[in-house]
Formats: structure tokens, C-alpha cells, sequence
């Protein structure tokens, strides 16, 4: 299985480098990148059109067997060891051969996106920036694998 990250906009230098620890670690359990959408250009846009404009992006980059899952606040919450699990039943299905996780630009998603969406993962109630919120992402994702190999990562 392959797991990417999408993402909206570049991430700033030192997030990235947080991120790229973890894709690196992420790297010796499965296949994980992280895709850049380009930042959409053009000064004030409306909110609506802003949100269509990258959800057709976002779009484009998920093919029909993918099994998506929107990071967004509206999502439902788990634990980590809840996420792992979860994780592990969505490897263990054989049927996903990528799972696509999105992250939307500053005003979420349009609804062509959420009618593509498979399901919604909540990272906390609390309202965190986009941009570390993509650290926060990747460390839990490594955690998730530390956890189902029962490495000593982490502590409950």
C-alpha cells in the first residue's frame, strides 16, 4: 500500500524539514510521500471560488481506487492507538492499494471534495495552522506504525 499526504501550498522551510524526519521514518514501514498542490494565485478570491478552484486540483490527483480521508475539523476523533488500529484494518483489507490523506487550503474543502471523500479524521478540536498541522500529521502517522510494531516509541 501507498500512503500520501496531499497538501495545499508550500510548506515553510522549517516545517518542512519536521516533516520530512518523519516522512523518512514513515519510509521504513511503507511507501509515503507528500504532494504539494500548487497555491492558487490571484489576490482576493472569494471563498467559494477559492475552495472549487482546489478541490478540482485535489481532484485531479486521486485516482478512482483510492481510499480518501480529509483532514478536517468536522472529522471524527481518535486516539492514537485508535488511529492505529484503524490503520491497520484499512492495510489489512487488501482492497486499498493507496490511501490519500488531504489536507484542504485555508478555507477547507469544496463539496465536490467531500462527496469524493471516503471518510474525515479530526486531528483535535483545537485550530492549528495548516502548515503545522502537517508536522502534527506525519508524526502521528509514524506513531501509528511505531505502535502496530510494537516499538517503544510510544507511551500509554
Amino acid at each position: 500500500m501507498t500512503v500520501d499526504l496531499l497538501v495545499v501550498g508550500k510548506t515553510e522551510p522549517e516545517i518542512a524539514a519536521l516533516v520530512e524526519i518523519y516522512t523518512k521514518r514513515i519510509g521504513r514501514y511503507v511507501r509515503f510521500s507528500v504532494i504539494v498542490i500548487p497555491a492558487l494565485r490571484g489576490g482576493a478570491m472569494p471563498e467559494e471560488r477559492q475552495k472549487r478552484e482546489e478541490g478540482e486540483l485535489i481532484l485531479r490527483q486521486l485516482g478512482v481506487g483510492d481510499y480518501v480521508v480529509l483532514l478536517d475539523d468536522k472529522g471524527s476523533e481518535r486516539t492514537s492507538m485508535q488511529f492505529a488500529a484503524w490503520l491497520q484494518r484499512r492495510m489489512a483489507t487488501g482492497a486499498t492499494k493507496r490511501l490519500a490523506f488531504v489536507m484542504g487550503g485555508a478555507y477547507g474543502f469544496s463539496q465536490a471534495v467531500y462527496a469524493r471523500a471516503d471518510e474525515q479524521l479530526s486531528l483535535s478540536r483545537m485550530t492549528f495552522s495548516h502548515q503545522i498541522v502537517r508536522a502534527i500529521f506525519a508524526e502521528q502517522l509514524y506513531r501509528a506504525f511505531t505502535i502496530l510494531n510494537g516499538e517503544p516509541y510510544h507511551h500509554e
